[in-house]
């Protein structure tokens, strides 16, 4: 009996349907806002290397704010530290909807994309710290190539025009929401500036308030917005990075829902928010912190000066490698057996994917390197690694297409017109390919 449960444990097989169906829609959202930051990365890029690159720097440097309330920020601090909480607070939604009702609410179905996830990012940091030591570097940018860009990766999927089934983009999403746990860890940790005391009690009290709201079925935007503002203000002015209390209070919505309720807040927050994120806040961001010069030289510099290139080979060597061995080991161990209708092939492509670092990854790059010029460097090489690691990508997805657009030709498949596809119908999710083995 105990032999049989663990051959029905199929790793990448078909995906419940509640499941598959939250996945396509935040999918469905990150992937055009994805192409959205795609076109934000290039403007940004093709802006800064013209002779109207003074335009760019003047507007990037503009300050505005309230300076009283110590919110005196530049337009690239004001997207950085700003508009990337609403990010970080659809990413902590995210998170707490996986940690409740996904993949990650068990041991058993957490373990695979857990062990791939911190694999990822545990030998990207190493392979960094490894380069950087040998090459007499800083060691600070440690962190740089340890995040996924989940908008990135699906926007380039998305030009592709491929068939990845729905098992390999949930396996991704879920690689990317624990990155983005670890990132948040990360920033909140080993980024605080000189810590405030007193603003940092305001905003753990307003957290606490936003909590109580949430326990008492508060219901009204005009409670949660404003508390929210102060939340990140006190946050910022706290000396720990804004973002964290987007995080927090993502962390701290419902995504369970009550009785009679066709929504819980954190369904209805992320239905609002996520397309502001990947549409407007995202590709914002990666406008005003993409934008670097590219030379010969300034490129000469990724592959000789030690901490650029230790986020090259991270984000293309450390994540394919990280992902692709702990998810092998992971597999082994928990006897998991890979869906028959894929290879050991396809979980390499994503583990190569996942290189593409982009979004938190130059966030992490300002942190970590306050000095323009050496901020600079690590920009260039985050960028170069994520086109290096699409390409790399893009090649072994392509060789496999055929065979993943059978798949989701598959389970897209509804000849009765019922809105459920055949294929829930004939196999029970999770065992697909179990019964073609006879």
């Amino acid at each position: 009996m105990r032999a049989a449960a663990r051959e029905r444990s199929v790793f990448l097989g078909l995906l419940p349907w509640p499941e598959r169906v939250q996945v396509a829609r935040a999918l469905r959202t990150e992937t055009v806002g994805g192409l959205v930051l795609l076109a934000a990365a290039v403007v940004a890029l093709v802006w800064a290397n013209t002779p109207f690159s003074g335009s760019y720097e003047h507007i990037r440097d503009v300050h505005f704010g309230i300076p009283a309330l110590g919110l005196d920020l530049s337009v690239e601090h004001w997207t950085a530290d700003g508009l990337l909480t609403v990010f970080f607070l659809v990413a902590g939604i995210e998170l707490k909807r996986e940690l409740v009702v996904g993949e990650l609410r068990t041991p058993a179905t957490a373990a695979l994309p857990v062990v791939a996830a911190v694999c990822g990012m545990a030998v990207p940091a190493a392979l960094y710290l490894a380069t950087t030591s040998l090459g007499g570097g800083s060691q600070q940018g440690w962190a740089v190539p340890m995040a996924t860009d989940i908008a990135f990766a699906l926007a380039v999927l998305a030009v592709l025009s491929t068939h990845l089934p729905a098992a390999l983009r949930a396996f991704l999403l879920t690689l990317a929401v624990v990155d983005d746990l670890g990132a948040m860890l990360v920033i909140a940790i080993f980024f605080t500036a000189d810590l405030n005391p007193a603003a940092l009690a305001g905003a753990l009290a307003g957290l606490v308030v936003f909590s109580l709201l949430q326990r008492r079925r508060v219901r009204g935007w005009w409670w949660y917005v404003p508390l929210g503002v102060v939340i990140w203000a006190l946050m910022y002015n706290g000396g720990v990075h804004a973002t964290v209390a987007g995080v927090a209070m993502g962390l701290i919505l419902r995504t369970t829902r009550d009785s009679g309720e066709q929504a819980s807040p954190g369904e209805r927050a992320e239905h609002l928010l996520r397309p502001v994120s990947a549409s407007v806040a995202v590709p914002l961001f990666a406008l005003f912190a993409a934008g670097v010069s590219v030379s010969g030289a300034a490129l000469g510099e990724v592959f000789t000066r030690p901490e650029p290139l230790g986020v090259v080979l991270g984000l293309v060597v450390g994540k394919t490698v990280g992902i692709f061995a702990g998810t092998y080991l992971a597999a082994r161990f928990t006897r998991a057996r890979l869906n028959p209708d894929l290879a050991w092939a396809d979980v390499l492509a994503l583990a190569v994917l996942a290189g593409i670092g982009f979004t938190v990854a130059l966030l992490i790059g300002e942190l970590a390197f306050p000095d323009p010029t050496a901020a600079e460097h690590i920009k260039a090489a985050v960028l170069l690694g994520s086109l290096v690691a699409a390409i790399v990508a893009a090649l072994l997805i392509k060789r496999r297409n055929e065979v993943y657009r059978r798949l989701w030709e598959a389970e897209r498949r509804d000849e009765d017109a019922d809105g459920v596809p055949d294929i829930y119908q004939q196999t029970a999710p999770g065992r697909r390919g179990a019964a073609s083995e006879g």
